[in-house]
C-alpha cells in the first residue's frame, strides 16, 4: 500500500512528502492540549521533529506541564496559509520530561527557525544559570495529511470536494 492510498489516520502519512515538508518547515505548530480546568486550550509553538517525536520546550513552570502530565492526550497541527492549503494533523500522548538547562530540541528548533546567528543568539540568552525547561515529546499514533490536490478532508476525491455543501 502507498501513502497516496493510505486512509486519513494511518501513522505511515508521516512519511508523505507534503508531511515531511511541514516537519522540515518554519511553520509553528500548534498543540492542543486540555488545561487543568477541563477547557480545551490551543498553543502555537517552535518544534523539531526527531523522526520519531514531535518535540517541543517550554520554560519550568508553565501551567500547560502539569496539564500535559495529568491529561497527555493531545492533537497537532502544521499547516500553512498558501493556497491550495497544505495540514499536517497529528494525535499521540505528551510525555514531559523535566531539563535542568536548554532542552537539547529548543536549540535545534531556534537554528531552523532564525538561521545560524540569530538562532545561537536566542539560546545564548535563554541559557542562563539555574535555567530549567520541560521536554514535551509526542509519538504520533494518528496523521492526517491534507493537501487539496490529491488529499480531501473526509477522505473523498477532488469532485467530491468540489460537490461540498451541495444537497
Amino acid at each position: 500500500m502507498t501513502t497516496a492510498t493510505l486512509p486519513q489516520g494511518h501513522p505511515d502519512l508521516i512519511a508523505t512528502d507534503t508531511a515531511r515538508r511541514l516537519l522540515a518547515s518554519r511553520e509553528l505548530a500548534r498543540l492542543a492540549y486540555t488545561a487543568a480546568d477541563g477547557t480545551p486550550r490551543v498553543f502555537p509553538m517552535l518544534f523539531h521533529w526527531t523522526g520519531d517525536e514531535i518535540v517541543f520546550a517550554t520554560f519550568a513552570g508553565a501551567r500547560k506541564i502539569e496539564a500535559l502530565r495529568a491529561r497527555p492526550d493531545v492533537a497537532v497541527t502544521i499547516d500553512t496559509a498558501s493556497m491550495p492549503p497544505e495540514v499536517l494533523l497529528l494525535r499521540g500522548r505528551a510525555e514531559v520530561t523535566d531539563v535542568d538547562g536548554i532542552v537539547p530540541e529548543y536549540a535545534q528548533a531556534q537554528l531552523r527557525y532564525q538561521g545560524d546567528e540569530a538562532g545561537r543568539a536566542a539560546v545564548a540568552e535563554a541559557d542562563r544559570p539555574g535555567v530549567r525547561m520541560a521536554r514535551i515529546a509526542v509519538r504520533p499514533t494518528w496523521v492526517g495529511v491534507l493537501d487539496f490536490t490529491s488529499r480531501f478532508p473526509g477522505g473523498g476525491t477532488a469532485d467530491d470536494f468540489a460537490q461540498r455543501g451541495r444537497v
